[in-house]
Protein backbone atom coordinates (compact mmCIF):
# COMPACT_ATOMS: atom_id res chain seq x y z
CA UNK A 1 0.00 0.00 0.00
CA UNK A 2 0.80 3.33 -0.41
CA UNK A 3 1.90 5.68 2.54
CA UNK A 4 3.27 9.25 2.95
CA UNK A 5 6.01 9.33 6.14
CA UNK A 6 9.15 11.71 6.72
CA UNK A 7 12.41 10.90 7.83
CA UNK A 8 13.34 14.34 8.65
CA UNK A 9 12.04 17.80 10.14
CA UNK A 10 10.88 20.52 7.92
CA UNK A 11 8.11 21.70 5.65
CA UNK A 12 6.14 20.26 3.56
CA UNK A 13 9.04 18.88 1.33
CA UNK A 14 9.86 16.19 3.67
CA UNK A 15 7.11 14.10 3.09
CA UNK A 16 7.53 11.76 0.90
CA UNK A 17 5.84 8.20 -0.24
CA UNK A 18 7.02 4.85 0.18
CA UNK A 19 4.70 1.33 -0.41
CA UNK A 20 4.68 -0.46 3.07
CA UNK A 21 2.81 -3.88 4.10
CA UNK A 22 -1.02 -3.08 5.07
CA UNK A 23 -0.97 -3.20 9.06
CA UNK A 24 -3.30 -5.58 10.96
CA UNK A 25 -5.82 -4.73 13.57
CA UNK A 26 -5.28 -4.77 17.05
CA UNK A 27 -7.63 -5.41 19.91
CA UNK A 28 -10.43 -2.90 19.57
CA UNK A 29 -9.44 -1.89 16.63
CA UNK A 30 -10.60 -1.76 13.04
CA UNK A 31 -8.40 -2.15 9.51
CA UNK A 32 -10.02 0.39 7.27
CA UNK A 33 -9.67 0.88 3.86
CA UNK A 34 -8.99 4.46 3.45
CA UNK A 35 -11.26 6.82 0.85
CA UNK A 36 -10.51 10.27 2.28
CA UNK A 37 -8.21 11.54 4.98
CA UNK A 38 -8.60 15.01 6.81
CA UNK A 39 -5.17 17.08 6.98
CA UNK A 40 -4.91 18.69 10.39
CA UNK A 41 -2.76 22.16 11.58
CA UNK A 42 -1.76 20.26 14.43
CA UNK A 43 -0.32 17.40 12.12
CA UNK A 44 1.08 19.86 9.59
CA UNK A 45 3.09 21.62 13.00
CA UNK A 46 4.62 18.53 13.99
CA UNK A 47 6.49 17.97 10.38
CA UNK A 48 8.42 20.50 11.52
CA UNK A 49 8.96 19.76 15.28
CA UNK A 50 12.24 18.53 16.24
CA UNK A 51 12.27 15.03 17.54
CA UNK A 52 15.18 12.61 19.11
CA UNK A 53 16.58 9.83 16.87
CA UNK A 54 16.02 9.15 12.95
CA UNK A 55 13.18 7.04 12.83
CA UNK A 56 10.60 8.00 10.66
CA UNK A 57 7.25 9.91 11.38
CA UNK A 58 3.88 8.39 10.91
CA UNK A 59 1.43 11.11 10.73
CA UNK A 60 -2.00 11.36 11.83
CA UNK A 61 -5.47 12.63 11.11
CA UNK A 62 -8.83 12.08 10.32
CA UNK A 63 -9.72 9.23 7.97
CA UNK A 64 -13.12 8.00 6.70
CA UNK A 65 -13.48 4.60 4.54
CA UNK A 66 -14.59 1.06 4.49
CA UNK A 67 -14.02 -1.51 7.40
CA UNK A 68 -11.80 -4.48 6.10
CA UNK A 69 -11.31 -6.72 9.19
CA UNK A 70 -12.02 -6.18 13.20
CA UNK A 71 -9.81 -6.83 15.64
CA UNK A 72 -10.05 -9.05 19.06
CA UNK A 73 -13.02 -8.32 21.41
CA UNK A 74 -14.29 -5.35 18.96
CA UNK A 75 -18.50 -5.53 19.10
CA UNK A 76 -20.49 -2.96 17.45
CA UNK A 77 -18.46 -2.26 14.10
CA UNK A 78 -18.06 -5.19 11.40
CA UNK A 79 -16.53 -6.02 7.77
CA UNK A 80 -18.14 -3.27 5.11
CA UNK A 81 -19.37 -0.78 7.75
CA UNK A 82 -18.19 2.82 6.38
CA UNK A 83 -16.74 4.86 9.12
CA UNK A 84 -14.42 7.89 10.17
CA UNK A 85 -12.02 8.54 13.23
CA UNK A 86 -9.12 10.04 13.60
CA UNK A 87 -5.91 8.09 13.61
CA UNK A 88 -2.99 9.19 15.81
CA UNK A 89 -0.34 7.35 13.86
CA UNK A 90 -0.02 6.48 10.25
CA UNK A 91 -3.65 7.93 8.78
CA UNK A 92 -1.62 8.97 5.89
CA UNK A 93 -1.85 5.83 3.83
CA UNK A 94 -4.31 3.45 1.81
CA UNK A 95 -5.28 1.18 4.86
CA UNK A 96 -5.41 2.86 8.25
CA UNK A 97 -5.89 1.22 11.92
CA UNK A 98 -8.70 2.80 13.61
CA UNK A 99 -9.50 2.37 17.49
CA UNK A 100 -12.92 2.31 17.96
CA UNK A 101 -13.28 4.66 20.73
CA UNK A 102 -12.38 7.19 18.06
CA UNK A 103 -14.56 5.58 15.30
CA UNK A 104 -17.84 6.17 13.91
CA UNK A 105 -20.59 5.45 11.66
CA UNK A 106 -20.90 7.47 8.29
CA UNK A 107 -24.68 7.98 7.29
CA UNK A 108 -25.56 6.38 4.13
CA UNK A 109 -26.57 9.84 2.38
CA UNK A 110 -22.77 11.06 2.97
CA UNK A 111 -19.27 10.57 1.46
CA UNK A 112 -15.84 9.76 2.76
CA UNK A 113 -14.70 13.41 1.97
CA UNK A 114 -17.76 15.11 3.58
CA UNK A 115 -17.29 12.67 6.82
CA UNK A 116 -13.53 14.29 7.18
CA UNK A 117 -14.88 17.48 6.44
CA UNK A 118 -17.59 17.51 9.45
CA UNK A 119 -16.99 15.13 11.80
CA UNK A 120 -13.20 16.24 13.95
CA UNK A 121 -13.72 20.02 12.77
CA UNK A 122 -17.76 19.74 14.26
CA UNK A 123 -16.98 18.31 17.46
CA UNK A 124 -14.26 20.52 17.69
CA UNK A 125 -15.96 23.42 17.26
CA UNK A 126 -19.16 22.01 19.15
CA UNK A 127 -16.97 21.26 22.22
CA UNK A 128 -15.18 24.89 21.99
CA UNK A 129 -18.22 26.68 21.72
CA UNK A 130 -20.05 24.68 24.68
CA UNK A 131 -16.86 25.09 26.97
CA UNK A 132 -17.21 28.74 26.47
CA UNK A 133 -21.25 29.19 27.81
CA UNK A 134 -22.38 31.70 25.31
CA UNK A 135 -25.61 33.11 25.96
CA UNK A 136 -28.26 33.92 23.57
CA UNK A 137 -26.81 37.75 22.79
CA UNK A 138 -23.57 37.66 23.57
CA UNK A 139 -20.41 38.66 21.15
CA UNK A 140 -18.14 35.88 19.92
CA UNK A 141 -14.81 36.00 17.98
CA UNK A 142 -13.80 33.04 16.16
CA UNK A 143 -10.09 33.16 15.02
CA UNK A 144 -8.72 30.99 12.41
CA UNK A 145 -12.56 31.42 10.92
CA UNK A 146 -11.56 30.30 7.50
CA UNK A 147 -10.39 26.85 8.80
CA UNK A 148 -12.04 23.61 8.87
CA UNK A 149 -13.12 23.98 12.40
CA UNK A 150 -13.75 27.75 12.27
CA UNK A 151 -15.60 27.85 9.15
CA UNK A 152 -18.48 25.03 11.47
CA UNK A 153 -17.79 27.26 14.76
CA UNK A 154 -18.76 30.20 12.80
CA UNK A 155 -22.17 28.02 12.15
CA UNK A 156 -22.36 26.81 15.59
CA UNK A 157 -22.18 30.73 16.88
CA UNK A 158 -25.51 32.13 14.60
CA UNK A 159 -26.99 28.82 14.90
CA UNK A 160 -26.59 29.27 19.09
CA UNK A 161 -28.23 33.08 18.74
CA UNK A 162 -24.93 34.68 19.38
CA UNK A 163 -25.23 38.65 19.38
CA UNK A 164 -22.38 39.70 17.07
CA UNK A 165 -20.40 36.99 16.13
CA UNK A 166 -16.74 38.30 14.72
CA UNK A 167 -14.53 36.33 12.70
CA UNK A 168 -11.09 36.77 12.58
CA UNK A 169 -8.75 35.66 9.55
CA UNK A 170 -5.51 35.87 8.42
CA UNK A 171 -5.98 38.26 4.78
CA UNK A 172 -8.45 40.40 3.68
CA UNK A 173 -9.27 37.93 0.33
CA UNK A 174 -11.18 35.49 3.25
CA UNK A 175 -13.57 38.55 4.19
CA UNK A 176 -16.83 37.68 1.72
CA UNK A 177 -15.77 34.05 2.14
CA UNK A 178 -16.36 33.82 6.27
CA UNK A 179 -19.07 35.97 5.78
CA UNK A 180 -21.10 33.91 3.66
CA UNK A 181 -20.83 31.10 6.69
CA UNK A 182 -22.52 33.89 8.62
CA UNK A 183 -19.92 36.16 10.20
CA UNK A 184 -21.45 39.65 11.21
CA UNK A 185 -18.00 41.18 11.19
CA UNK A 186 -14.75 40.30 9.88
CA UNK A 187 -11.29 41.36 11.40
CA UNK A 188 -7.79 40.40 10.89
CA UNK A 189 -5.39 39.23 13.41
CA UNK A 190 -3.79 42.20 13.67
CA UNK A 191 -6.93 44.25 14.48
CA UNK A 192 -8.45 41.40 16.71
CA UNK A 193 -7.80 43.00 19.68
CA UNK A 194 -9.13 46.43 19.18
CA UNK A 195 -12.86 45.23 17.62
CA UNK A 196 -13.96 44.13 20.77
CA UNK A 197 -14.73 43.28 24.41
CA UNK A 198 -16.24 39.74 23.03
CA UNK A 199 -17.97 38.01 25.69
CA UNK A 200 -16.47 34.78 24.34
CA UNK A 201 -13.07 33.79 21.83
CA UNK A 202 -12.79 30.72 20.00
CA UNK A 203 -9.02 30.32 19.64
CA UNK A 204 -7.73 28.41 16.89
CA UNK A 205 -4.22 30.18 16.32
CA UNK A 206 -2.91 30.59 19.59
CA UNK A 207 0.75 31.82 19.69
CA UNK A 208 1.28 35.69 19.68
CA UNK A 209 -2.22 36.08 18.70
CA UNK A 210 -3.68 34.58 22.28
CA UNK A 211 -1.98 37.81 24.18
CA UNK A 212 -4.46 40.28 22.28
CA UNK A 213 -7.09 38.01 22.21
CA UNK A 214 -7.21 37.44 26.09
CA UNK A 215 -7.03 41.81 26.37
CA UNK A 216 -9.89 41.80 23.86
CA UNK A 217 -12.39 40.17 26.56
CA UNK A 218 -15.23 41.91 28.10
CA UNK A 219 -15.64 41.33 31.66
CA UNK A 220 -16.35 37.75 32.62
CA UNK A 221 -15.44 36.77 29.51
CA UNK A 222 -14.57 33.30 28.75
CA UNK A 223 -11.62 32.20 26.09
CA UNK A 224 -11.19 28.69 24.68
CA UNK A 225 -8.13 27.59 23.33
CA UNK A 226 -7.96 24.56 20.84
CA UNK A 227 -4.97 25.10 18.87
CA UNK A 228 -1.49 23.58 19.13
CA UNK A 229 -0.33 26.80 18.78
CA UNK A 230 0.71 27.43 22.26
CA UNK A 231 1.31 30.71 23.36
CA UNK A 232 1.55 32.48 27.11
CA UNK A 233 -1.29 34.66 29.02
CA UNK A 234 -0.62 36.92 32.07
CA UNK A 235 -2.54 35.75 34.96
CA UNK A 236 -2.89 39.86 35.72
CA UNK A 237 -4.86 40.20 31.99
CA UNK A 238 -7.48 37.54 33.13
CA UNK A 239 -7.44 38.64 36.74
CA UNK A 240 -8.35 42.92 36.02
CA UNK A 241 -11.28 41.27 33.55
CA UNK A 242 -12.85 38.66 35.43
CA UNK A 243 -12.01 36.34 33.00
CA UNK A 244 -11.39 32.89 32.22
CA UNK A 245 -9.43 31.04 29.71
CA UNK A 246 -10.31 27.00 29.21
CA UNK A 247 -7.98 24.78 26.91
CA UNK A 248 -10.32 21.85 25.28
CA UNK A 249 -9.41 18.94 23.16
CA UNK A 250 -11.97 16.51 21.73
CA UNK A 251 -9.81 13.08 22.26
CA UNK A 252 -10.39 14.23 26.03
CA UNK A 253 -14.09 13.90 25.47
CA UNK A 254 -14.03 10.71 23.35
CA UNK A 255 -12.14 8.58 25.70
CA UNK A 256 -13.18 10.37 29.20
CA UNK A 257 -16.67 10.64 28.05
CA UNK A 258 -18.24 8.40 25.14
CA UNK A 259 -21.57 8.85 26.36
CA UNK A 260 -21.43 12.49 25.38
CA UNK A 261 -19.03 11.98 22.45
CA UNK A 262 -21.75 9.71 21.24
CA UNK A 263 -24.61 12.49 21.92
CA UNK A 264 -22.33 15.45 19.97
CA UNK A 265 -22.25 12.78 16.71
CA UNK A 266 -25.61 12.50 16.48
CA UNK A 267 -26.53 16.45 16.90
CA UNK A 268 -23.35 16.32 14.27
CA UNK A 269 -25.28 14.64 11.66
CA UNK A 270 -28.83 15.97 12.40
CA UNK A 271 -27.52 19.67 12.13
CA UNK A 272 -25.93 18.99 9.15
CA UNK A 273 -29.41 17.10 7.34
CA UNK A 274 -31.24 20.07 8.64
CA UNK A 275 -29.33 22.23 6.49
CA UNK A 276 -27.61 24.19 9.76
CA UNK A 277 -24.21 23.08 8.99
CA UNK A 278 -22.73 22.92 6.27
CA UNK A 279 -19.07 21.65 5.42
CA UNK A 280 -16.98 23.62 3.32
CA UNK A 281 -13.73 21.66 1.20
CA UNK A 282 -11.08 23.39 -0.24
CA UNK A 283 -9.43 21.22 -2.26
CA UNK A 284 -9.42 17.33 -2.43
CA UNK A 285 -5.99 16.06 -3.02
CA UNK A 286 -4.37 13.00 -4.33
CA UNK A 287 -2.57 11.02 -1.81
CA UNK A 288 0.60 11.00 -3.38
CA UNK A 289 1.06 15.23 -3.25
CA UNK A 290 0.39 15.29 0.30
CA UNK A 291 3.14 18.18 0.43
CA UNK A 292 0.79 20.30 -1.59
CA UNK A 293 -1.84 19.73 1.09
CA UNK A 294 0.62 20.93 3.75
CA UNK A 295 1.91 23.74 1.83
CA UNK A 296 -1.88 25.08 1.63
CA UNK A 297 -2.34 24.93 5.34
CA UNK A 298 0.89 26.25 5.81
CA UNK A 299 0.78 29.20 3.56
CA UNK A 300 -3.11 30.03 5.08
CA UNK A 301 -3.94 29.49 1.70
CA UNK A 302 -7.16 27.00 2.42
CA UNK A 303 -10.82 28.04 2.53
CA UNK A 304 -12.55 25.17 4.35
CA UNK A 305 -11.17 21.84 4.81
CA UNK A 306 -7.70 20.31 2.88
CA UNK A 307 -9.14 16.46 2.18
CA UNK A 308 -6.35 13.60 0.68
CA UNK A 309 -8.34 11.54 -1.21
CA UNK A 310 -6.75 7.69 -2.28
Amino acid sequence: MLRIRHEVDGGPEVLSAEEADVPTAGADELLVRVEAVGVTLPTVRKVREAREGGEPVSLGGEVAGTVVTTGPGVTGFRAGDRVTGLCFADAYAEYAVLHTAMASRIPDDADAVEAVALVRSGLVARGAYEAACVEPGESVLVTAAASAVGTLALQYAKAGGAGRVVAAVSSADKADFVRGLGADEVVLYGDADRSGPYDAILDGVGGDLLGPAVRSLATGGRLVAFSSGGGTVEAYELLVRGASMIGFQIRAIATGKPALYECWLRELWQLRAAGTLRTVVHEEIPLAEAARAHALIEQRRNLGKVVLVT
